[in-house]
This record gives C-alpha cells, structure tokens and sequence, in this order.
C-alpha cells in the first residue's frame, strides 16, 4: 500500500514537471521578457529591468504587454537619478495610449507631478507647466495632487494658481485627511487667503490667531497676521519636530506657547534686539 503511494506520488510530480515545462514553453519572448523585468523591479534592480522593458519595446511593437511595459520602463526610469525627463516622457505616453489602464493612468500622472517638480527646481522653468495643466483634470485625485505639490513652491505667485483647487476641496471633501492637506497648503501659499474663504460656520465667534511684529525703536508694525485658530492650530501642530527642537535651542518651546494660547489666552510677547512679536487668541 505505501509502496503503491509512493508511485502514485511520483506519477504526480512527473505530470506536474511536465505540465510546468509545457507551460513554460508557450510563454511568449516578450511575456517573458515582461516577467522577468517586473521580478528585477521587485529586487529593486531598475537598471537590468530598464533593459529588459527596452528590448521588448524595441522587439515587440504589437506584444500585448506593450502598454505596461512602457508605463514599468518610466517608473525603472523615475527610479534612477537624472533620468527625470525620460521618465517623464514614458508616462506621458503611456497616458495616451488607447489600452492604458485607469489605476496604472492615476499613478503616472502622479508620477508626471513629481518629475515636473524636481526638473523646475532644477532650473528647467518650463516644467511647471506640466503640474499646472493637470490642475485641470477631470480626475479629482490629480488635480488635488497638482494643487497640494504647487503649495511647496518657493515662488508663491505662481503657487497662487492652486488655490481655487484647494478652496474647493475645502467646499466640497468629507476626508478630513485630504481637508487638513488643503488648509496647509493654503497656509503654505498665502494665509490672507482664509480672510474671505470661512472654512466652517460657528455660533460662536470664531477665535482668531494675531501675530504682530513691531520694531522696537519706531514702532511701526513691520508684520501682521490674523487667521482662524483653527487652521493656525493645524498648521502649529504640523510644524516637525526638528523644527521645534531648534527653537526650543534658541529659548522657545513652541508646544508651552501653544498650551499657554488654549489654557490662559493672554498675549505671549517675544522680544529680540530690534523687534518685538505679540501673539494672542481674540
């Protein structure tokens, strides 16, 4: 009986050997390839799938396995320092192709973003426009993420374009996660921005956040700043931590100021060698 079992599991291993080998003959030069680069990618080994992508796209124009192989060559690519353009390039074809799917369009317009943004900080001004076309997307997840990446740039005025997007995901989002990027993005670009735009309706009064700076010998208010202290909380508590640590070196623990603004809402005066700054809750 067991000797009878042992033959029969045999049998089975032979069949199944057999089986894999056939299988593995009818894959095609360019599944193959496909598969081979897709393991390489897993292993994080972008410049051996870069090669292998390329010679089935070189290789195999019609393979059905085109499409996403073009859209893996640009993330291999995306993966690899200075090869930001050619990246960018393989993701916006693979946008346009007919047989592109949804999920894998979503990712690189994303993608697209990113690349845009590293190349204009790199001095390549033309690229902005690539993050502000997409501003103009049917699909909401995009141009949400074109608004929150313009926030970052250092040149406010052409982050201003952004601010309609993220006015309205303020409107109309429920996702308190995607609400609270806004309102930081927001802050990021102008904070005068809030003066006419009422994120919430109270009964109460809102409270306000009032940051004055005035110089010490003239008296003139060089800076001011009024925003709900709903979104200054927000932006407060979002500040890193390293941030904070290097303020605390310099005497001030920005966590005491905040609790002491909730708890005792007096005016917390700071004062340096030419200026003196107030904030208070109102």
């Amino acid at each position: 009986m067991n000797r009878l079992k042992k033959i029969t599991i045999h049998i089975g291993l032979i069949l199944v050997a057999s089986f894999s080998l056939q299988m593995s003959a009818q894959i095609s030069p360019d599944e193959r390839l496909f598969q081979e680069a897709k393991i390489l990618i897993f292993d994080k080994k972008w410049e051996q799938a870069q090669e292998k992508l390329e010679e089935l796209l070189e290789d195999y124009p019609a393979s059905l396995w085109y499409s996403q192989a073009l859209f893996y060559w640009g993330r291999t690519l995306e993966e690899q320092k200075g090869k930001e353009k050619e990246a960018l390039e393989a993701f916006k074809k693979y946008i346009l192709r007919k047989d592109s799917s949804e999920i894998l369009i979503q990712e690189a317009e994303t993608s697209v973003i990113n690349l845009s943004f590293t190349l204009y900080e790199k001095g390549r001004k033309s690229y902005l426009k690539e993050i502000k076309t997409r501003l103009y997307r049917p699909n909401r997840v995009i141009k949400y993420y074109a608004a929150i990446k313009l926030s970052y740039l250092e040149n406010k005025k052409e982050a201003r374009d952004a601010i309609p997007v993220l006015k309205e995901i303020l409107d109309k989002e429920k996702d308190e996660e995607i609400r609270d990027k806004a309102k930081i993005a927001l802050l990021r670009i102008d904070p005068d921005t809030f003066k006419d735009f009422e994120e919430e309706r109270y009964e109460r009064k809102i409270m306000m956040l009032k940051i004055r700076v005035t110089n010490k010998w003239t008296k003139e208010i060089t800076f001011h700043l009024n925003i709900p202290w709903a979104l200054a909380d927000l932006a407060l508590v979002n500040i890193p931590d390293e941030a904070k640590r290097q303020l605390r070196q310099e005497g001030y623990d920005l966590d005491r100021i905040i609790k002491e603004l909730i708890e005792g809402q007096r005016v917390i005066e700071i004062e340096t060698k030419d200026s003196i700054l107030k904030i208070w809750i109102d």
